[in-house]
């Protein structure tokens, strides 16, 4: 690192952090080891050193529960939310799905880490994890917008290290082959949905920053995870960006829905060639779809087969990568399409309900805060959940806790917000109350 050659102790340091951040979780300060995991949920690439060391690959895991168990022992609770129970059912019902996977053979029992089936459930298990340990330690303003701004200087380092790594190529037209697998370590297109997603986020969480300096450092933020968005080559995190955008200039920013319609009319003379070429080239000079567009139809085809087949219950939660699909391609390009094929209608109900949910809560902490800080975080949750939406029409994100695990860490924070929120309209009514008990006139001072 900057030639001093102390590069190569960092991923020991972080190591020897969470064992640090385990202790101090568990003896009475869990808050420091939620701020601690903050970056490192992204960032897959530097958590795959920790492999070399004991217990490494499973740091993650050990502290948040370590922070869930530390918030516990000392007394915290969850505040109300559908959303918890609905994470619940859906995390039982997943599990049960696999056994359902078992009797239809399409995969082994899912008992132990031995089982690929049950350990996908378990790093996706991870993620409402996470959102239970903020739900429990984020108690109040100030840890909701230390949240904010350690997520914002995670998004900085995750920028840094994916347009450096842009740099790195000439990109005087596109080539698939120059496309890198980014910090989140799963490939661009993975990348580009969590660029999309925080991008969004604090574009809507700056509408309510009041002081200028901090609002311009915002827009520089949200500029610059543009940029790096757009040199992803993502054709799907382009439309969650676009879509996002249009809803941003239906609920806040009018403005933005002319900045869109210029922008849609003159996309061709504004962006990069090489971006032009990736977006223009669905279709090859025959006529044809391109190869991952074919894939995407051949998957979606051989999809529809198995959701005829077993259409209420699925083929079982983790079964879709065991079977033998196009170019041996263990997804479905589409998470919409994954969920009903191995979990059927009642797995896709579910994680519509829980989709629903995110956005209504968002929606009202947005339209009913009047805190800056509480408005700004609900706006920029409810563009960063639509983002994510449209992201998954192209493949799994949602499952990924390095896509997700930040913002389900932010749904966290905006549920403590809500409750806050609610407590503090009920107090002074309490006040008041109180007080025309002693004087009844003091209810009309």
């Amino acid at each position: 690192m900057f030639g001093t050659g102390i590069g190569h102790f960092i991923p020991l340091a972080a190591y020897l952090g969470f064992w640090i951040m385990c202790l101090v979780s568990l003896g009475g300060r869990p808050l420091l080891g939620l701020y601690y995991m903050l970056p490192f949920l992204p960032y897959r690439l530097l958590r795959d050193h920790f492999i070399d060391y004991p217990l490494g690959a499973n740091m993650m895991t050990i502290l948040v529960l370590a922070v869930i168990v530390g918030a516990l022992i000392h007394g915290k609770h969850l505040p109300k939310s559908k959303l918890y129970l609905i994470w619940l059912v859906f995390a039982v019902y997943l599990y049960l799905s696999m056994w359902i996977g078992v009797a239809l053979s399409n995969a082994p029992a899912p008992l132990w880490l031995s089982d690929i089936n049950f350990v996908t459930w378990k790093d996706y298990m991870v993620i409402p994890l996470v959102f239970v340990a903020a739900g429990l330690v984020i108690e109040d303003r100030k840890a909701i917008r230390n949240v904010v701004l350690i997520t914002a200087i995670s998004l900085l380092f995750i920028d840094r290290s994916c347009i450096l790594e842009s740099m790195t190529r000439t990109w005087t037209t596109f080539d698939e082959d120059k496309r890198g697998g980014g910090p989140l370590a799963y490939g661009s297109n993975q990348t580009a949905a969590f660029l999309a997603q925080f991008a969004m986020f604090f574009w809507g969480f700056t509408q309510f920053v009041k002081k200028i300096k901090i609002k311009i450092l915002c827009y520089g933020l949200v500029a610059v995870t543009l940029l790096a968005t757009m040199y992803t080559f993502s054709r799907g995190g382009y439309l969650a960006v676009l879509l996002s955008v249009l809803v941003l200039g239906l609920l806040k920013d009018r403005k933005l829905l002319l900045v869109l319609g210029i922008f849609l009319l003159t996309w061709q003379t504004v962006v990069p060639a090489p971006v032009r070429e990736r977006i223009t080239m669905t279709k090859n000079s025959n006529g044809q779809l391109e190869a991952s567009a074919q894939e995407r139809v051949d998957l979606w085809q051989n999809a529809e087969k198995s959701i005829l087949h077993s259409p209420i219950v699925g083929t079982g939660y983790a079964t879709f990568q065991l079977g033998e699909h196009v170019d041996n391609l263990k997804d479905t390009h589409n998470w919409y399409v994954k969920v009903m094929v191995e979990t059927g209608i009642i797995g896709l109900t579910i994680a519509f309900i829980l989709l629903q949910q995110l956005l209504a809560m968002s929606y009202r902490l947005f339209k009913r805060a009047t805190d800056p800080l509480y408005q700004g975080l609900g706006l920029g949750l409810l563009l960063a959940t639509c983002s994510c939406i449209v992201a998954n029409f192209f493949g799994d994100r949602w499952t990924y806790l390095e896509i997700t695990g930040l913002l389900w860490v932010l749904v966290g924070a905006a549920i403590r917000a809500t409750h806050l929120i609610e407590s503090e309209s009920i107090a002074p009514q309490g006040e008041v109350d109180s007080a025309s008990m002693i004087n009844p006139y003091m209810a009309y001072r």
